[in-house]
Formats: structure tokens, sequence, C-alpha cells
């Protein structure tokens, strides 16, 4: 017995080894894939190992992690990218640690297909991803230009996002207004993000690396809007030699470079107006003298011997819009963003992610009366904020996330009432908040996001102003075919801009911190859909969703005394139902997408629809690679008819711009009309077909790009809107060819 109590323990001390050996056989592997052409991060690529069929997709940034990898073993890790040559490299997992890879992709010889975020049918299985849309730029290339290439133009084209005609960039989410879309450039929220008159976005496509859209259900790292996040991440510039781009179209001259620095790379884009004639068909023949500009910048260090993991940014955006008309009896316009920011992300031999930031955003929209009688307006806005996220990813494969976010706001409006005087509805504030969230995706089957926002401090002084916003996300599939996706989340907006839906265009919104008498605005996002993953190259996803909004700020129209409130309250609700499929086979691409929705506001228990309502919305786009650099590409847009107010009828009415003048004069009498219930009446339904046709040359060292495009190619007469005072048919676009040429070195 004594003989075999030491081989007892002898045993038991060799299992515990064993056991501690064998937990400690694995690992997590990260990796950065990129360009081997310019360095720059590929979003949404594949990543996976071959041995042991398990892998993941790269992030924003390029990045990817698979937890809990068999160490000490030779294994092959298999790198794909549509348009890039896959990649295999042998790898060897330390024990206990994190083993980094850095993996550049060779493009292929042409690259024409769109980019997808392929890899979600196989390795992705759960990801929490409803009502999200990722992109990568060459996506939005593809499609027909109007003029040239815009982002906000090109996301008209998914289920759910609506515009109010060919004229206007401005887009509307799931029935909610155009001011409750958060734009991000980098993080940094851009306020007016639009160019010359709301026909185009000010962001150049040059400068996008990739961007994610939420259509709603956004998780608790994003806030302060009620419908919508477009997240854009622009590019480094290129890490191992100087080139530049040049590109002409009928509207701006467009001009990038980038190139290498120490440790590190910067790119700089600008873009400048220098035509109006192509505007004129946006404008009805009206020639408006429109002058914008907008110039970006960014650098990037990233130094092992100064701090291993760590990159430092720091990134800039200027434009301006003029609107200067040589008639003194015609008001002048001018609006102009500024963004600057510096953010540090690091990451290190712990599976942590973390990024600090400082950012500066500020607008400042002007109008200029000159002898009109259009009254001052002046509008400015300042945001500084810093702001701080962690990422922690665990073995598992589960994720949590921990962030912090302070802003100063501060909005100055100075207006002028009718009778000429002064008012000051300038407001500042400050945002504390507090987001965590925990992402749940150890089982394949299952993956769950359940996150929480929490305002410490508010920009509005209401005390009835809400402080949790609770969110949660969820994928369950069922089998290798079917997948149930849902989210629910409350959501809070404190600032609002003066919009009157009575204006055919708006040339810019001021923005302002709701008054302290008014609860801030909230939402409710109720969405559930369903995908259907029926091989590699066809996908289907259906989501429906219903969105209540209470308190949302608006003008008061029937205000006749000082002591009346500028705004009052409203209530909203919309719901919905959406289709999206892609196809692909051989050279042809096919995608479909459709929406029937419902909207509606209510104002003293009167229920009215808003001017973006719209029933019925159908997109059909095709591509074909013809190779040897030919791409074509076509879409038909339909839609139902929007709302609109009818005239009913007219009588004449006296202006005394000149009190001194007869009364009876002709110049002194003009019809006026008289509208009826607001937006009670449809237009007529709305289509058109757009195609473009590009191709890619190589002349010497220059690599040059010729896209030609054609909007309304079969002339379709879209109604556009009635004139006021004399009823008069004004249509949309009329059939435009447009041609862009691109230069690169």
């Amino acid at each position: 017995m004594h003989r075999l109590i030491p081989q007892l323990l002898l045993l038991v001390l060799l299992n515990s080894t064993l056991l501690v050996a064998q937990v400690e056989t694995t690992g997590n592997l990260r990796g950065l894939v990129t360009d081997s052409t310019s360095g720059e991060a590929l979003a949404y690529g594949n990543v996976f190992i071959k041995e042991l069929n398990i892998g993941a997709s790269t992030d924003s940034r390029g990045y990817f992690m698979i937890g809990s990898v068999p160490a000490n073993r030779n294994l092959t890790l298999v790198i794909s990218y549509l348009g890039y040559k896959t990649k295999q490299i042998p790898i060897k997992i330390t024990p206990n640690k994190v083993t980094h890879y850095d993996v550049s992709l060779i493009p292929t010889g042409v690259e024409l297909q769109t980019i997808e975020k392929i890899g979600e049918k196989v390795y992705e299985k759960n990801d929490t991803d409803i009502s999200l849309q990722r992109i990568v730029v060459r996506d939005l290339e593809a499609l027909p230009k109007g003029v040239e290439t815009d982002i906000f133009r090109s996301i008209q084209y998914l289920p759910g996002v609506q515009s109010t005609g060919d004229v206007s960039a401005r887009f509307y989410v799931r029935g909610g207004a155009s001011n409750q879309n958060l734009v991000l450039v980098d993080g940094i929220t851009i306020y007016n993000p639009f160019h010359a008159l709301g026909l185009f976005s000010v962001v150049d496509p040059d400068m996008i690396n990739n961007l994610e859209f939420y259509k709603g259900g956004f998780s608790a790292d994003f806030g302060g809007r009620l419908s919508s996040v477009m997240s854009i991440n622009t590019k480094d510039g290129n890490k191992n030699k100087l080139g530049a781009k040049a590109t002409l179209s009928f509207l701006t001259g467009k001009a990038l470079l980038e190139g290498p620095i120490p440790n590190g790379s910067f790119i700089i884009t600008g873009r400048k107006s220098y035509s109006n004639q192509i505007l004129k068909k946006f404008l009805n023949e009206k020639n408006v003298p429109v002058d914008f500009f907008d110039l970006s910048f960014k650098a990037n260090y990233s130094n092992p011997d100064f701090i291993q993991g760590g990159k430092f940014i720091i990134n800039g955006f200027i434009s301006g819009d003029n609107i200067l008309n040589s008639d003194p009896r015609v008001e002048d316009f001018s609006w102009s963003n500024n963004l600057f920011g510096f953010k540090w992300f690091q990451v290190g031999d712990s599976p942590l992610f973390y990024e600090l930031g400082f950012s500066y955003s500020g607008f400042h929209g002007k109008v200029l009366p000159k002898s009109s009688n259009v009254r001052n307006r002046d509008n400015q806005v300042e945001d500084v904020s810093v702001q701080m996220d962690f990422t922690y990813m665990f073995d598992n494969k589960d994720e949590i996330g921990v962030g912090f976010l302070i802003k100063e706001l501060n909005t100055k409006l100075f207006l002028e009432n009718a009778q000429g005087l002064p008012i000051n509805l300038g407001k500042s504030g400050t945002n504390i908040i507090f987001y965590t969230k925990y992402k749940f995706l150890q089982w394949e089957s299952l993956g769950l996001d359940a996150g929480l926002r929490y305002n410490l401090a508010n920009l509005s002084g209401n005390p009835n102003t809400i402080f949790m916003e609770p969110r949660v996300n969820f994928t369950l599939r069922l089998n290798s075919l079917i997948s149930i996706k849902g989210a629910w989340g409350i959501y809070k907006q404190e600032l609002t801009t003066i919009t009157n839906e009575n204006e055919v265009i708006s040339i810019f919104e001021p923005w302002i911190i709701i008054p302290d008498y008014m609860i801030p605005s909230k939402s409710t996002h109720l969405i559930g859909g369903l995908k259907f993953d029926f091989s590699e190259n066809f996908a289907i996803d259906i989501e429906g969703y219903l969105k209540k909004t209470i308190d949302v700020p608006i003008l008061n129209q029937e205000k006749t005394f000082p002591s009346q409130p500028d705004f009052v309250s409203t209530d909203a609700e919309s719901y919905g139902l959406e289709f999206f499929s892609r196809l692909s086979s051989g050279i042809f691409k096919f995608t479909t997408s459709y929406s029937y929705a419902h909207s509606y506001r209510k104002l003293n228990n009167l229920l009215y629809y808003p001017k973006y309502d719209v029933r019925h919305s159908l997109n059909l786009t095709m591509e074909i690679d013809f190779g040897n650099g030919w791409l074509f590409n076509t879409a038909w847009i339909y839609n139902s008819g929007l709302p609109f107010t009818k005239i009913v009828g007219y009588y004449d009415k006296y202006y005394f711009e000149d009190f001194f003048a007869g009364w009876f004069e002709n110049d002194a009498r003009r019809p006026y009309s008289i509208l009826g219930i607001q937006n009670l009446g449809r237009l007529p339904h709305y289509h058109r077909l757009d195609i473009n046709l590009s191709k890619k040359f190589f002349i010497y060292d220059y690599n040059v790009d010729v896209d030609f495009s054609i909007i309304n190619l079969y002339d379709r007469k879209n109604i556009f809107y009635f004139k006021r005072d004399t009823g008069e048919r004004v249509n949309m676009l009329p059939v435009l060819p447009t041609l862009t040429i691109k230069f690169s070195l």
C-alpha cells in the first residue's frame, strides 16, 4: 500500500500535467490583410485555416481574429478576396499567445468586378448584421452615374432608402427625415454633407476605402440619430510608391496625391466645380451660379520601435459652397464644413483592440439677403468630441466592447422674423455617454449582440430626457440554407434642423439643439428578417420593420404671438417589407431590390404623409464583365407616386414691395395659391432606365478609366412638382449623357 501511494501521486501529477498541456495547446490568430500594390486595408475579405475549416472575415480596418487555434501545428492559412489572387501561407500558432500575420494580396490583371462581403455564408454564419450593408468604393463605381460617382445617390438603389427625385441626393431611410441620418467620416460627424443645392454629396468617392450603412437596428456604439448611420472609412494612402490621379467630368475637376512617408503614408484629394451647364439639366434649365469645392487629407504613422502595434492617424476635411447672384435683388447663400481629427489605434499581445480619438466638426451656413425680401439667416455648429473604444475578443469568438464619449456641442442660429426683428436660437450643451455591448458568437448557429447606451449628461435641459438606450440584435441559423434575424432598440436625438416640407429644394437646413421646453425625440425599432443562402452565388434577404417615433420637433406654422413656441412636437410611424436578392453567374451579376412601405406623421391628432412617403419601390441592376477592361452596368428604377399638396384655388394678392407705387399697378397684384390638405395628393408613378459603360486602358505608365453614362435613357417625363403660382408642371431629369475620364499614375 505504501508503494502504491507514490505511484498514484505520480499518476495524478502526470494526468494534471497532461491536462495543463492540453489546455495550453491553443492560441489566437490575428492578422491584417492589405493590397500588395498600395498597402490599403482590404475590408470584408475571407480567411480560413485549411486543415481546420474554420475562419473569419476581415473587418473595416482589414483585421481578422480566429480564436482557440491548436498551437505548435503546421497549418495553412488561405486568404481570398474578389479581384485578388488567393494566397496560402504556412502558419504556426504560439500557445496562449496572439500570433500575428501581415498578409498582402496581389490584384488580378484587371480589377473590374465589384467586391462584396464574401465569406459570410461559410464563415460568419452567426453575424448579427440585419439592416446592415457593407460597401467598398468599387461597388459605387460600378453603378450608373448621375454626372459622377456619388455615395448618397448610390445607396438609393437599396431597399428602404428613398429620395424625392433626381434633383436631390438627400436620402430618407424607412420613413425617417433626412436630419435623422448620421453621417460619419472616420468617426467624425459631418453635419451638412451636401454640395450644390443638395444635388451631390460632399464626400469624394476617391477618398473612400469602405463604408458601413445601417438602415436601422444599429448597435450601442452609434447614437444621436433616429433612423440610420453611414460610417465611412477613408483610405490611408499608398504605402509603397508615390501616385497621382486626375479626373474630369462635366461638373468637376478632381485630383488625388498619395504616397509613403517614413513609417506611414498620406493621401490628399481635392475637387472643384468648374461649370454650371450640367446643373441646368437638374434645375429645369435655370442657371444657378453654384460654386463648390472640397479637400481632404489623411496621414498615418506606425513605428514598432516607438509603440509596437500602435497606429496614429491625423485627418481633415473642408468643403465650401457659394451661390452668388449678380442681381442685387436676389439673395446669396454660402455654407461650409470643417473636420479635423486625431486617432490612436492600438493592438497588442492580447486580443484587445482599443482606440482613442479627438475630433472637431464645424458647419457654417448663411443667407445674404442683399436687396431682396429674404430675411437674414446665419447658422453655426461646433462639435468637439473625445471618444474611447475598447474591444476584447475571447478565445471562444465572443466579444465585449466598452466605450466612452464626451461631446461639447454649440449651435447658433440667428434669424429675422417677418418684421425684421432678430431672433437668437443658439444653445450649447454637453453629451457624456457610456456604452457597452456583448457579442455572443461562440455558437455557430446563434449570434447575439446586446448593448446599452447610457446618457450621463444630455444636450437638452429637459428633465424628461431618457437616459438609457438598450439595443439587441440576433441571428439564428436554422440550417445551411435559412437564418432568422432580428433587432430591437431605443434611439434618442437631441438635434434638429429647421425644415420646411413645402420647399421643393432646400439650400441648406440649419441645425439647432432642441429647446429646453421640448422632450428629445425617441424612436423604437423593431426589425425581423429571413436570409436564404441558396449558394455562394445566390442569396435573398427579406426584412420587415416597424418604427415608432415620438416628440419629433417641427416649426410651429401657426405661431402668431411671441409667447407661442417656435416648435411643436409630432409623432411618426413607419412600417414596411423589403426584399433584396443577389445573383451572379459567369460574367453576369444581377441584384433586385423591392420595398413596400408606409410612413405618416401625427400633428394635433391629424395624420398626414411626409413628402418622402413611397408605397412601392423597385430597383433592378445588372452588371456584365466583358473582360479586357470592359464593364457594362444598367439599372431600372420604379417608384410609386410621391405625396404632394394640391392647389385648390387662387386669389389675387397685392404685394407692396414699394409702398409709394400705385396699388393697382400690374406688378403689385399677383395670384396667390390656396393649398389643400397637406400631402393628400399623389404624383404619377416614376421610372427611368440608366446605363453605364466603362473601359480601362493602360497607356505607358498611365492607367486611364473612361466612364460613359446615360441617365433616363428613354427620356421618361417624370414629374417633379407643380409651380404654386401658375400650376405649371415641372419635370425631373430628361435624358442625360455624361462622361468621366480618370488618369492614374
